[in-house]
């Protein structure tokens, strides 16, 4: 039965890997969402995969947090928005799908790299699974950097907490649950910020292209 749940969970690294491909591959912004959801269940599964191998009760904890703020209310708060701003298809982004790919393949294999030493000193049972979280974390801040919409690099943003949390259970079996809290917290209040940020950016140029911050800027920097 153990060994059926530590294969488990290297069964859940292997979906949010493929959940974070997919995502900086994808251009429907309610797709992103979805997966975004998607990531947040493969957390929960796997918060509590470790927690009953390792019989931590804080570990429960943190997936009952999980599944309320990442797998119900923010992906809730963020269907409220596209729907309040009828925004369905990110542009065009700054690399092409192939060429993102290619790049997400590169940052695997330099994370696999990164990770390998890291993990060998680590005690968890899912210490295996590092390398595939520092993965997901550098891809979702490559899908920040390549998308030019305010609403997918938010998303990316989250998803980075993901990655995160997940090389936290990777190479600690979790974090001390008051930091938990605080970080919950953070996303929390971090996701209500960018909300009101997007509603602005909207109200002002009517578009959530954030390259018009980049003009206004030079148009500032142009003013007598």
């Amino acid at each position: 039965m153990r060994a059926l749940l530590e294969q488990s969970i290297n069964l859940y690294a292997a979906i949010l890997l493929i959940v974070s491909f997919g995502m900086i591959s994808q251009r429907r912004i309610l797709s992103l969402v979805h997966l975004y959801t998607a990531q947040g269940v493969t957390l929960v599964l796997a918060t509590l995969t470790v927690a009953g191998l390792t019989q931590q009760p804080d570990l429960y904890v943190s997936a009952a947090l999980t599944l309320v703020l990442k797998v119900i209310v923010i992906p809730f708060g963020l269907h409220r928005i596209i729907d309040r701003m009828n925004v369905r298809w990110d542009v065009e982004p700054l690399l092409n799908i192939p060429m993102t790919m290619l790049a997400g393949i590169v940052l695997v294999v330099f994370s696999f790299n990164l990770a390998t030493p890291i993990s060998q000193l680590s005690s968890s049972v899912a210490r295996a699974t590092l390398g595939i979280a520092l993965a997901c974390v550098l891809l979702s801040f490559m899908m920040m950097i390549v998308r030019a919409k305010a609403i997918p690099q938010v998303i990316g943003f989250l998803a980075m907490e993901n990655g995160l949390f997940f090389a936290a259970t990777a190479a600690t079996n979790g974090m001390p649950m008051i930091v938990e809290l605080g970080i919950a917290l953070d996303v929390l209040v971090g996701v209500l910020i960018l909300s009101v940020f997007m509603f602005q950016i909207r109200e002002q140029f009517d578009s959530l292209d954030i390259q018009h911050l980049e003009q206004m800027r030079d148009d500032g920097k142009e003013a007598p």
